[in-house]
């Protein structure tokens, strides 16, 4: 799907198919369809049009085992076309597979364990994270998709009974807020009560991301 600077494509759309914006750039992004809303926005504040982006469907995780599959035929269908290549992906479940077949493919890959830590920042994120182990974390997209990701994979649209086992050992849940959406601020407290827990928004920014771009866009 290709599209103008400004235009994203819907959740829905993100969620099973991703998007592309290819305009013949030097450098390729390839990212998770959760991101392409944050990754624009980036790339339009820097005015770095030489970075095209490819969004690869956010549902695989809920799969992860078929993110590096994927990440590798979008790398090597995009190679030959372009200077470099960089993966705005993190570990994502993946257990390290994703990082050795990008070192195997010679294409940068952001360092991490997950998107929640490097929009938090991953030095910061390893820090709390020792004191944090009972919270659950949404970020804007999953916060806007809550019942694709969370709530119906999770089957207690069938069988609520489960939220309390499932969630035995999680006392907060933490948003994760890219940006300022008083509307998201909202929805994400709900899923806090959906959920049984209590309720944090920390404003993260877009973090690490905004590294990993830049480190992109020099690279040229």
């Amino acid at each position: 799907m290709a599209l103008n600077e400004t235009s994203v494509p819907d959740d829905e759309t993100l969620t099973h198919l991703g998007m592309a914006e290819l305009k013949s750039g030097r450098v390729l992004l390839i990212a998770c369809g959760a991101l392409a809303h944050e990754v624009l926005a980036v790339k339009k504040l820097n005015r770095w049009d030489h970075l095209d982006l490819q969004c690869l469907p956010a549902n695989l995780h809920l799969w992860p085992e078929k993110i590096t599959e994927a990440v590798v035929a979008a790398v090597c269908k995009y190679q030959a076309l372009y200077d470099s290549i960089h993966v705005l992906y993190a570990d994502c479940g993946t257990g390290g597979q994703l990082l050795e077949k990008c070192k195997e493919l010679g294409v940068e890959m952001m360092p991490g364990p997950h998107c929640y830590s490097f929009f938090e920042g991953d030095a910061v994120f390893a820090e709390r994270s020792e004191i944090e182990f009972t919270a659950f974390y949404l970020t804007d997209f999953l916060v806007r998709q809550f019942d694709s990701f969370v709530w119906r994979p999770m089957g207690l649209d069938r069988h609520p009974e489960l939220r309390n086992m499932y969630f035995a050992h999680y006392t907060k849940l933490v948003y994760q807020a890219q940006t300022d959406d008083p509307d998201l601020d909202v929805k994400a407290e709900a899923c806090a009560r959906r959920l049984g827990l209590t309720y944090e928004r920390r404003f993260t920014g877009y973090g690490d991301l905004i590294t990993a771009m830049a480190k992109a866009a020099d690279n040229h």
